[in-house]
């Protein structure tokens, strides 16, 4: 099992004019986000909870049927996600709960489990 590498924290600024520029905000938001999870950690809203929160681990692991995340926090509990090759983006590789993914912005998908939700980064725009 590998764990996904370093934490960078993203700050952002206001302009000049004292309202934020919602389009850099989310280039912001995003590119956190990939970083973040490159450290090991995501967004993720459990139980239900309305607001996301920066606090749940995502591993990887590689096996026959290819590469799966496991994602969650302890107290609360973990998911295996299973990556999909054809373009849904992940599966439930638990099979009790199945996943459903949504794109949520560039690069960006929320996946929701139950009442667990994910914020991972994802290849939304197709091949580049």
């Amino acid at each position: 099992m590998k764990t996904l590498g370093g934490v960078i924290a993203v700050l952002l600024v206001a302009g000049c004019n004292g309202g934020p520029d919602n389009g850099k905000l989310a280039e912001a938001e995003a590119r956190g986000s990939k970083e973040a999870a490159l450290d090991g950690l995501i967004d993720c809203a459990l139980e239900g909870a309305k607001a996301f929160e920066r606090d749940c681990t995502i591993t990887e692991m590689s096996g026959a049927d290819g590469t799966v995340l496991v994602v969650g926090k302890a107290g609360v509990g973990y998911r295996r996600l299973q990556i999909a090759t054809d373009g849904r983006g992940v599966v439930s590789a638990d099979g009790a709960e199945p996943a459903k993914v949504a794109i949520v912005g560039d690069g960006m998908i929320e996946v929701a489990v139950g009442a667990d939700r994910y914020r991972l980064p994802a290849n939304t725009g197709g091949e580049k």
